[in-house]
Protein backbone atom coordinates (compact mmCIF):
# COMPACT_ATOMS: atom_id res chain seq x y z
CA UNK A 1 0.00 0.00 0.00
CA UNK A 2 1.04 3.65 -0.39
CA UNK A 3 1.45 5.35 3.00
CA UNK A 4 2.02 9.05 3.67
CA UNK A 5 3.35 10.24 7.02
CA UNK A 6 2.77 13.97 7.63
CA UNK A 7 4.82 15.46 10.45
CA UNK A 8 6.64 18.54 11.72
CA UNK A 9 9.77 16.51 12.55
CA UNK A 10 11.78 13.59 11.19
CA UNK A 11 15.18 12.41 12.36
CA UNK A 12 17.84 13.15 11.15
CA UNK A 13 16.35 15.96 9.08
CA UNK A 14 14.76 18.04 11.84
CA UNK A 15 14.48 16.99 15.48
CA UNK A 16 13.23 18.47 18.74
CA UNK A 17 12.03 15.33 20.52
CA UNK A 18 10.73 11.77 20.25
CA UNK A 19 8.34 12.65 17.41
CA UNK A 20 11.34 12.93 15.09
CA UNK A 21 12.71 9.54 16.14
CA UNK A 22 9.39 7.81 15.44
CA UNK A 23 8.85 9.46 12.05
CA UNK A 24 12.45 8.71 11.12
CA UNK A 25 12.15 5.00 11.98
CA UNK A 26 8.58 3.68 11.57
CA UNK A 27 8.40 4.53 7.83
CA UNK A 28 11.73 2.77 7.22
CA UNK A 29 10.45 -0.47 8.71
CA UNK A 30 7.15 -0.16 6.84
CA UNK A 31 9.15 0.23 3.66
CA UNK A 32 11.11 -2.94 4.48
CA UNK A 33 7.75 -4.72 4.66
CA UNK A 34 7.22 -3.84 1.00
CA UNK A 35 5.04 -0.74 1.28
CA UNK A 36 5.56 2.52 -0.64
CA UNK A 37 6.19 5.02 2.14
CA UNK A 38 6.50 8.81 1.82
CA UNK A 39 7.35 11.19 4.66
CA UNK A 40 6.42 14.87 4.31
CA UNK A 41 7.81 17.60 6.59
CA UNK A 42 8.44 21.35 6.21
CA UNK A 43 11.72 22.54 4.69
CA UNK A 44 13.62 24.16 7.57
CA UNK A 45 17.13 25.58 7.67
CA UNK A 46 18.85 22.47 9.03
CA UNK A 47 22.24 20.88 8.53
CA UNK A 48 20.81 17.77 6.88
CA UNK A 49 18.93 19.79 4.29
CA UNK A 50 21.99 21.88 3.42
CA UNK A 51 24.25 18.83 3.14
CA UNK A 52 22.04 16.69 0.89
CA UNK A 53 20.63 16.97 -2.61
CA UNK A 54 16.98 17.50 -3.42
CA UNK A 55 14.99 17.78 -6.62
CA UNK A 56 11.82 19.79 -7.13
CA UNK A 57 8.91 17.49 -8.00
CA UNK A 58 6.09 20.02 -7.71
CA UNK A 59 5.55 23.72 -7.31
CA UNK A 60 2.51 25.90 -6.87
CA UNK A 61 0.82 28.67 -4.90
CA UNK A 62 -1.16 28.10 -1.74
CA UNK A 63 -3.89 30.39 -0.46
CA UNK A 64 -3.93 31.18 3.25
CA UNK A 65 -6.88 33.51 3.66
CA UNK A 66 -5.92 36.78 1.96
CA UNK A 67 -2.31 35.66 1.57
CA UNK A 68 -0.71 33.75 -1.26
CA UNK A 69 2.54 31.84 -0.85
CA UNK A 70 4.58 30.12 -3.52
CA UNK A 71 5.65 26.66 -2.45
CA UNK A 72 7.78 23.83 -3.78
CA UNK A 73 7.88 20.12 -3.01
CA UNK A 74 11.45 18.86 -2.82
CA UNK A 75 12.37 15.16 -2.86
CA UNK A 76 15.59 13.83 -1.35
CA UNK A 77 17.34 12.20 -4.30
CA UNK A 78 18.87 9.05 -2.85
CA UNK A 79 16.19 7.72 -0.46
CA UNK A 80 19.05 7.22 2.00
CA UNK A 81 16.69 7.19 4.98
CA UNK A 82 14.97 4.04 3.77
CA UNK A 83 11.86 5.83 2.50
CA UNK A 84 10.98 8.72 0.22
CA UNK A 85 11.47 12.05 1.99
CA UNK A 86 9.63 15.16 0.76
CA UNK A 87 10.04 18.71 2.01
CA UNK A 88 7.42 21.42 1.66
CA UNK A 89 9.42 24.56 0.92
CA UNK A 90 7.67 27.83 1.79
CA UNK A 91 10.51 30.31 2.05
CA UNK A 92 8.54 33.08 3.71
CA UNK A 93 7.55 30.83 6.60
CA UNK A 94 10.05 28.00 7.08
CA UNK A 95 13.51 29.28 6.06
CA UNK A 96 14.43 29.62 9.74
CA UNK A 97 16.78 27.81 12.09
CA UNK A 98 14.24 26.71 14.71
CA UNK A 99 11.32 24.35 14.18
CA UNK A 100 8.85 25.87 16.67
CA UNK A 101 8.24 28.84 18.96
CA UNK A 102 7.55 31.56 16.42
CA UNK A 103 4.62 33.97 16.75
CA UNK A 104 3.29 32.84 13.37
CA UNK A 105 3.44 29.08 14.06
CA UNK A 106 -0.30 28.78 13.36
CA UNK A 107 0.19 30.31 9.90
CA UNK A 108 3.31 28.23 9.30
CA UNK A 109 1.80 24.84 9.99
CA UNK A 110 -1.56 25.65 8.42
CA UNK A 111 0.24 26.57 5.21
CA UNK A 112 2.29 23.37 5.45
CA UNK A 113 -0.88 21.25 5.66
CA UNK A 114 -2.61 23.08 2.83
CA UNK A 115 0.45 22.85 0.56
CA UNK A 116 0.78 19.14 1.33
CA UNK A 117 -2.82 18.42 0.37
CA UNK A 118 -2.61 20.65 -2.73
CA UNK A 119 0.36 18.58 -3.89
CA UNK A 120 -1.26 15.21 -3.08
CA UNK A 121 -4.41 15.95 -5.08
CA UNK A 122 -2.20 16.97 -8.01
CA UNK A 123 -0.54 13.55 -8.13
CA UNK A 124 -1.79 10.79 -10.39
CA UNK A 125 -1.88 8.25 -7.58
CA UNK A 126 -4.20 8.45 -4.58
CA UNK A 127 -2.58 7.31 -1.28
CA UNK A 128 -4.07 4.37 0.58
CA UNK A 129 -3.34 5.89 4.00
CA UNK A 130 -2.39 9.30 5.35
CA UNK A 131 -0.94 9.06 8.86
CA UNK A 132 -0.94 12.47 10.57
CA UNK A 133 1.38 13.08 13.51
CA UNK A 134 0.37 15.51 16.28
CA UNK A 135 -1.49 18.80 15.90
CA UNK A 136 0.84 20.17 13.19
CA UNK A 137 -0.99 17.82 10.81
CA UNK A 138 -4.26 17.68 12.74
CA UNK A 139 -6.40 19.66 10.28
CA UNK A 140 -5.59 17.35 7.37
CA UNK A 141 -8.31 14.75 8.18
CA UNK A 142 -10.87 17.56 8.50
CA UNK A 143 -9.89 19.19 5.19
CA UNK A 144 -9.92 15.82 3.42
CA UNK A 145 -13.47 15.20 4.62
CA UNK A 146 -15.09 18.63 4.42
CA UNK A 147 -13.19 20.84 1.97
CA UNK A 148 -14.61 20.33 -1.56
CA UNK A 149 -11.22 21.13 -3.06
CA UNK A 150 -9.89 17.83 -1.68
CA UNK A 151 -12.79 15.56 -2.70
CA UNK A 152 -10.38 13.45 -4.76
CA UNK A 153 -8.82 12.03 -1.57
CA UNK A 154 -11.92 12.05 0.63
CA UNK A 155 -12.00 8.25 0.66
CA UNK A 156 -8.34 7.88 1.64
CA UNK A 157 -7.92 6.30 5.07
CA UNK A 158 -6.65 8.64 7.81
CA UNK A 159 -4.88 7.90 11.07
CA UNK A 160 -4.16 10.49 13.78
CA UNK A 161 -1.11 9.53 15.85
CA UNK A 162 -0.68 11.44 19.10
CA UNK A 163 2.82 11.77 20.49
CA UNK A 164 1.81 14.49 22.96
CA UNK A 165 -1.65 15.65 23.95
CA UNK A 166 -0.27 18.70 25.75
CA UNK A 167 0.12 20.74 22.56
CA UNK A 168 -3.03 21.13 20.48
CA UNK A 169 -2.59 23.85 17.86
CA UNK A 170 -5.31 26.11 19.25
CA UNK A 171 -6.29 29.38 17.56
CA UNK A 172 -9.26 31.73 17.43
CA UNK A 173 -12.15 31.77 15.00
CA UNK A 174 -10.84 35.11 13.75
CA UNK A 175 -8.38 33.03 11.69
CA UNK A 176 -11.01 30.70 10.28
CA UNK A 177 -10.62 32.41 6.90
CA UNK A 178 -7.16 30.83 6.62
CA UNK A 179 -8.78 27.50 5.82
CA UNK A 180 -9.86 26.59 2.29
CA UNK A 181 -13.58 27.10 1.65
CA UNK A 182 -15.93 24.59 3.25
CA UNK A 183 -19.59 24.38 4.30
CA UNK A 184 -19.88 26.37 7.53
CA UNK A 185 -22.52 23.90 8.72
CA UNK A 186 -19.48 21.76 9.66
CA UNK A 187 -17.70 24.49 11.62
CA UNK A 188 -18.32 22.90 15.02
CA UNK A 189 -16.16 19.91 14.05
CA UNK A 190 -13.22 22.30 14.34
CA UNK A 191 -14.32 23.66 17.71
CA UNK A 192 -13.22 22.62 21.17
CA UNK A 193 -13.25 24.96 24.14
CA UNK A 194 -14.63 27.91 22.12
CA UNK A 195 -11.66 27.89 19.76
CA UNK A 196 -10.38 26.01 16.74
CA UNK A 197 -8.40 23.05 18.09
CA UNK A 198 -6.25 21.33 15.47
CA UNK A 199 -5.63 18.20 17.51
CA UNK A 200 -9.30 17.83 18.47
CA UNK A 201 -10.33 18.21 14.82
CA UNK A 202 -7.89 15.47 13.83
CA UNK A 203 -9.16 13.17 16.55
CA UNK A 204 -12.77 13.72 15.50
CA UNK A 205 -12.19 13.26 11.78
CA UNK A 206 -9.53 10.54 11.51
CA UNK A 207 -10.82 7.02 11.06
CA UNK A 208 -8.39 5.72 13.63
CA UNK A 209 -6.56 7.37 16.55
CA UNK A 210 -3.33 5.92 17.87
CA UNK A 211 -1.16 6.91 20.81
CA UNK A 212 2.46 5.98 21.40
CA UNK A 213 1.75 3.62 24.30
CA UNK A 214 -1.30 1.84 25.76
CA UNK A 215 -0.94 3.50 29.17
CA UNK A 216 -0.76 6.95 27.59
CA UNK A 217 -4.08 6.32 25.86
CA UNK A 218 -5.61 5.59 29.25
CA UNK A 219 -4.02 8.67 30.82
CA UNK A 220 -5.34 10.97 28.09
CA UNK A 221 -8.88 10.07 29.17
CA UNK A 222 -8.35 11.83 32.51
CA UNK A 223 -5.47 14.22 31.82
CA UNK A 224 -5.19 15.81 28.38
CA UNK A 225 -5.43 19.59 28.72
CA UNK A 226 -9.19 19.72 28.28
CA UNK A 227 -9.66 16.91 25.75
CA UNK A 228 -10.54 14.24 28.32
CA UNK A 229 -14.18 13.88 27.26
CA UNK A 230 -13.18 13.65 23.60
CA UNK A 231 -10.64 10.90 24.23
CA UNK A 232 -13.24 8.93 26.16
CA UNK A 233 -15.72 9.40 23.32
CA UNK A 234 -13.34 8.04 20.67
CA UNK A 235 -12.04 5.03 22.59
CA UNK A 236 -13.90 2.80 20.14
CA UNK A 237 -11.53 3.86 17.35
CA UNK A 238 -8.38 4.32 19.43
CA UNK A 239 -5.39 2.07 19.98
CA UNK A 240 -2.23 2.47 22.01
CA UNK A 241 0.83 1.18 20.15
CA UNK A 242 4.10 1.24 22.03
CA UNK A 243 6.90 2.90 20.07
CA UNK A 244 9.98 0.98 19.05
CA UNK A 245 13.57 2.04 18.52
CA UNK A 246 15.90 1.74 15.56
CA UNK A 247 18.12 -1.13 16.74
CA UNK A 248 20.58 -0.56 13.91
CA UNK A 249 21.24 3.01 14.97
CA UNK A 250 21.12 2.19 18.68
CA UNK A 251 23.51 -0.74 18.79
CA UNK A 252 26.48 -0.57 21.18
CA UNK A 253 28.32 -3.18 19.11
CA UNK A 254 28.25 -1.04 15.94
CA UNK A 255 27.56 2.50 17.18
CA UNK A 256 30.00 4.74 15.29
CA UNK A 257 29.61 7.45 17.93
CA UNK A 258 31.26 5.26 20.56
CA UNK A 259 35.01 4.95 20.82
CA UNK A 260 34.63 1.59 22.57
CA UNK A 261 32.03 -0.72 21.11
CA UNK A 262 30.73 -3.71 23.01
CA UNK A 263 28.17 -6.50 22.91
CA UNK A 264 26.39 -8.49 25.59
CA UNK A 265 29.45 -10.79 25.69
CA UNK A 266 31.85 -8.07 26.82
CA UNK A 267 29.39 -5.51 28.18
CA UNK A 268 31.02 -5.11 31.60
CA UNK A 269 34.42 -4.21 30.16
CA UNK A 270 32.86 -2.17 27.33
CA UNK A 271 30.68 -0.09 29.63
CA UNK A 272 33.59 0.60 31.95
CA UNK A 273 35.71 1.94 29.07
CA UNK A 274 32.87 4.22 27.97
CA UNK A 275 32.32 5.26 31.57
CA UNK A 276 35.97 6.27 31.85
CA UNK A 277 35.65 8.29 28.65
CA UNK A 278 32.51 10.17 29.69
CA UNK A 279 33.86 10.75 33.21
CA UNK A 280 37.11 12.15 31.84
CA UNK A 281 35.10 14.40 29.55
CA UNK A 282 33.07 15.81 32.44
CA UNK A 283 35.63 15.64 35.27
CA UNK A 284 33.92 12.83 37.16
CA UNK A 285 35.30 9.83 39.03
CA UNK A 286 34.90 6.62 36.96
CA UNK A 287 35.17 4.43 40.06
CA UNK A 288 31.83 5.72 41.37
CA UNK A 289 28.30 4.88 40.16
CA UNK A 290 27.13 7.28 37.45
CA UNK A 291 23.51 8.47 37.39
CA UNK A 292 22.54 10.45 34.27
CA UNK A 293 19.60 12.40 32.90
CA UNK A 294 19.10 12.99 29.18
CA UNK A 295 16.16 15.04 27.99
CA UNK A 296 14.29 18.30 27.83
CA UNK A 297 14.60 20.37 31.01
CA UNK A 298 10.88 20.91 31.40
CA UNK A 299 8.22 20.51 34.09
CA UNK A 300 6.63 17.64 32.12
CA UNK A 301 9.91 15.72 32.31
CA UNK A 302 10.19 16.29 36.05
CA UNK A 303 13.35 18.31 35.44
CA UNK A 304 12.28 20.96 37.96
CA UNK A 305 12.87 18.33 40.68
CA UNK A 306 16.42 17.55 39.64
CA UNK A 307 18.39 20.32 41.34
CA UNK A 308 16.99 19.65 44.81
CA UNK A 309 17.15 15.90 44.23
CA UNK A 310 20.82 16.21 43.28
CA UNK A 311 21.60 18.17 46.45
CA UNK A 312 19.71 15.72 48.66
CA UNK A 313 21.32 12.69 46.97
CA UNK A 314 24.80 14.08 47.61
CA UNK A 315 23.90 14.89 51.22
CA UNK A 316 22.74 11.31 51.74
CA UNK A 317 25.71 9.69 50.01
CA UNK A 318 28.61 11.98 50.93
CA UNK A 319 29.76 12.44 47.33
CA UNK A 320 30.08 8.69 46.70
CA UNK A 321 28.10 9.02 43.48
CA UNK A 322 28.34 10.90 40.18
CA UNK A 323 25.42 12.72 38.54
CA UNK A 324 25.46 14.05 34.97
CA UNK A 325 22.70 16.11 33.32
CA UNK A 326 22.36 16.55 29.54
CA UNK A 327 19.55 18.72 28.20
CA UNK A 328 18.06 22.14 27.66
CA UNK A 329 14.71 23.83 28.06
CA UNK A 330 13.40 26.06 30.83
CA UNK A 331 16.04 28.70 31.61
CA UNK A 332 15.21 28.71 35.35
CA UNK A 333 15.77 24.96 35.54
CA UNK A 334 19.01 25.31 33.59
CA UNK A 335 20.22 27.98 36.01
CA UNK A 336 19.28 25.92 39.08
CA UNK A 337 21.25 22.96 37.76
CA UNK A 338 24.27 25.08 36.89
CA UNK A 339 24.40 26.73 40.32
CA UNK A 340 25.27 23.32 41.81
CA UNK A 341 28.46 22.97 39.76
CA UNK A 342 30.79 24.56 42.29
CA UNK A 343 29.23 22.77 45.27
CA UNK A 344 29.75 19.28 43.85
CA UNK A 345 32.76 19.69 41.61
CA UNK A 346 34.24 16.35 40.62
CA UNK A 347 30.98 14.50 41.25
CA UNK A 348 28.46 16.48 39.23
CA UNK A 349 28.31 18.18 35.86
CA UNK A 350 25.89 19.49 33.25
CA UNK A 351 25.76 19.83 29.50
CA UNK A 352 23.15 22.47 28.72
CA UNK A 353 22.14 21.81 25.13
CA UNK A 354 22.06 18.66 23.06
CA UNK A 355 24.80 16.65 21.40
CA UNK A 356 24.06 13.33 19.71
CA UNK A 357 27.55 11.92 20.24
CA UNK A 358 27.60 12.84 23.93
CA UNK A 359 24.13 11.34 24.43
CA UNK A 360 25.24 7.99 22.96
CA UNK A 361 28.34 8.03 25.15
CA UNK A 362 26.19 8.72 28.24
CA UNK A 363 23.92 5.78 27.47
CA UNK A 364 26.98 3.56 27.04
CA UNK A 365 28.92 4.80 30.07
CA UNK A 366 26.21 5.37 32.69
CA UNK A 367 25.16 2.88 35.32
CA UNK A 368 21.66 4.31 35.75
CA UNK A 369 19.37 6.63 33.75
CA UNK A 370 17.04 8.97 35.63
CA UNK A 371 13.58 9.54 34.11
CA UNK A 372 11.44 11.42 36.70
CA UNK A 373 8.76 12.36 34.15
CA UNK A 374 5.38 13.72 35.11
CA UNK A 375 4.23 13.03 31.54
CA UNK A 376 5.87 10.51 29.21
CA UNK A 377 3.61 9.43 26.33
CA UNK A 378 6.00 6.64 25.41
CA UNK A 379 9.59 7.43 26.25
CA UNK A 380 12.43 6.15 24.12
CA UNK A 381 15.30 6.88 26.48
CA UNK A 382 14.53 3.89 28.67
CA UNK A 383 14.63 1.67 25.58
CA UNK A 384 17.99 3.13 24.52
CA UNK A 385 19.20 2.55 28.08
CA UNK A 386 18.16 -1.12 27.95
CA UNK A 387 19.99 -1.53 24.67
CA UNK A 388 23.23 -0.15 26.16
CA UNK A 389 22.98 -2.04 29.44
CA UNK A 390 22.06 1.01 31.52
CA UNK A 391 19.44 0.48 34.23
CA UNK A 392 16.50 2.95 34.05
CA UNK A 393 15.07 4.64 37.15
CA UNK A 394 11.58 5.83 36.20
CA UNK A 395 8.37 7.25 37.53
CA UNK A 396 5.47 5.02 36.53
CA UNK A 397 3.63 6.99 33.85
CA UNK A 398 2.70 6.50 30.19
CA UNK A 399 5.11 4.34 28.24
CA UNK A 400 7.49 4.11 31.19
CA UNK A 401 4.80 2.14 32.99
CA UNK A 402 4.46 -0.14 29.96
CA UNK A 403 8.17 -0.85 29.51
CA UNK A 404 9.90 -0.74 32.92
CA UNK A 405 9.01 -3.26 35.63
CA UNK A 406 10.52 -2.90 39.07
CA UNK A 407 13.37 -5.23 39.98
CA UNK A 408 11.48 -6.33 43.08
CA UNK A 409 8.89 -7.79 40.71
CA UNK A 410 11.59 -9.66 38.75
CA UNK A 411 11.68 -6.70 36.40
CA UNK A 412 14.19 -4.63 34.49
CA UNK A 413 14.53 -1.32 36.33
CA UNK A 414 13.69 0.77 39.38
CA UNK A 415 10.21 2.32 39.54
CA UNK A 416 8.34 4.73 41.78
CA UNK A 417 4.93 6.43 41.71
CA UNK A 418 5.12 9.98 43.04
CA UNK A 419 6.83 12.80 41.11
CA UNK A 420 8.84 14.05 44.07
CA UNK A 421 12.38 14.81 45.22
CA UNK A 422 12.11 12.20 47.97
CA UNK A 423 11.00 9.49 45.52
CA UNK A 424 13.94 10.21 43.21
CA UNK A 425 16.44 10.02 46.09
CA UNK A 426 14.85 6.90 47.54
CA UNK A 427 15.20 5.25 44.11
CA UNK A 428 18.85 6.29 43.93
CA UNK A 429 19.40 4.57 47.29
CA UNK A 430 17.74 1.41 45.95
CA UNK A 431 19.94 1.64 42.86
CA UNK A 432 23.06 1.77 44.99
CA UNK A 433 22.08 -1.50 46.64
CA UNK A 434 21.97 -3.08 43.17
CA UNK A 435 25.22 -1.40 42.16
CA UNK A 436 27.06 -2.82 45.17
CA UNK A 437 25.74 -6.33 44.52
CA UNK A 438 28.08 -7.07 41.60
CA UNK A 439 26.60 -10.44 40.65
CA UNK A 440 23.04 -9.12 40.61
CA UNK A 441 24.05 -5.98 38.74
CA UNK A 442 25.89 -7.87 36.00
CA UNK A 443 23.00 -10.30 35.54
CA UNK A 444 20.53 -7.40 35.28
CA UNK A 445 22.70 -5.54 32.74
CA UNK A 446 22.88 -8.58 30.49
CA UNK A 447 19.18 -9.35 30.77
CA UNK A 448 18.03 -5.84 29.84
CA UNK A 449 20.26 -5.83 26.76
CA UNK A 450 18.23 -8.77 25.45
CA UNK A 451 14.90 -6.89 25.58
CA UNK A 452 13.45 -6.46 22.08
CA UNK A 453 11.95 -3.03 21.43
CA UNK A 454 12.67 -3.00 17.70
CA UNK A 455 10.36 -1.35 15.18
CA UNK A 456 9.97 -4.60 13.23
CA UNK A 457 7.15 -5.82 15.47
CA UNK A 458 5.63 -2.39 16.08
CA UNK A 459 5.32 -1.52 12.40
CA UNK A 460 3.16 -4.61 11.85
CA UNK A 461 0.68 -3.23 14.40
CA UNK A 462 0.41 0.00 12.38
CA UNK A 463 -0.10 -1.97 9.17
CA UNK A 464 -2.93 -3.91 10.84
CA UNK A 465 -4.56 -0.59 11.82
CA UNK A 466 -4.27 0.68 8.24
CA UNK A 467 -5.73 -2.51 6.78
CA UNK A 468 -8.70 -2.34 9.14
CA UNK A 469 -9.77 1.07 7.78
CA UNK A 470 -8.88 0.82 4.11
Amino acid sequence: MEIFHISAECYPVAKVGGLADVVGALPKYQSLEGHAVRVVIPCYETKFIHENEFECVHWGHLKLGHFNFPFSVLKEKTDQLGFELYLIEIKELFDRNEIYSYEDDIERFLSFQIATLDWIIGRREIPDVINCHDHHAGLIPFMMQYVPKYTKIKATATVMTIHSGLYQGIFGFDKLYYLPEFDLANIMILEWGNAINSLAAGIKCAQKVTTVSPSYLNELCYSSNGLEFLFKAVRYKSKGILNGIDIKMWDPEKDVLLGNNYSIKNVIIGKQKNKEKICNLFNLDPTKPLFSFIGRLLYEKGADLLAKAVALAFAENHSDINILILGSGNSEIENELNTLLMDYKGNYNTFIGYNEEVSHLIYAGSDFLLMPSRVEPCGLNQMYAFRYGTIPIVRRTGGLKDTVIDIEENGNGICYDEPSIEAICSSIQRALVVYNDTKRKHALIKSIMEIDHSWATVCKEYIEVYQLII
